[in-house]
């Protein structure tokens, strides 16, 4: 099996795109993460889910979880509105990690792989530009099938 047989369509965004905008995205879509695209459309970043999480949740509640029970239930319903005039530059970490990138060759060994190892729930497939994406869950039912 190989990331070709895996893959699907994929929604991407900009760096420059909305952080509330990125969450609505994960939210509408149920989608594990996004694929963050340059000026040309080649893959700059895959953005998990959780990353988005990171920057809505308040630092005070990350640091001492005991505190999210002193918040009343009207207010930690709102916490997303913490993600403001932030853009998806903002949500990704300083520092660049590997890029969870295959060629539509790759088997699902190494798609496993590099999901495992760069703690990526999705990978990108590119051949000549990005041909759309293999999900962890994607992944697992067609490894678990077989």
């Amino acid at each position: 099996m190989r990331a070709a047989d895996l893959l699907v369509p994929y929604p991407t965004v900009t760096l420059s795109t909305p952080a509330i905008e990125a969450a609505r995205i994960l939210a509408d879509a149920d989608l594990p993460g996004l694929i963050v695209v340059d000026d040309r459309g080649a893959p700059f970043a895959v953005l998990p889910g959780t990353q988005v999480l990171r920057l809505a949740v308040p630092i005070y509640c990350q640091d001492d979880p005991a505190l999210t029970y002193m918040v009343d239930e009207a207010a930690a319903d709102v916490f997303v509105r913490e993600l403001g005039d932030r853009t998806v530059r903002d949500l990704l970490p300083p520092q660049p990690h590997e890029l969870p990138v295959v060629s539509p060759q790759a088997t699902a060994l190494e798609i496993a792989a590099l999901m495992a190892r760069t703690r990526s729930p999705l990978v990108a497939v590119v051949d000549g530009g990005l041909q759309g994406a293999v999900t962890l869950h994607g992944l697992l039912d067609r490894v678990l099938a077989a």
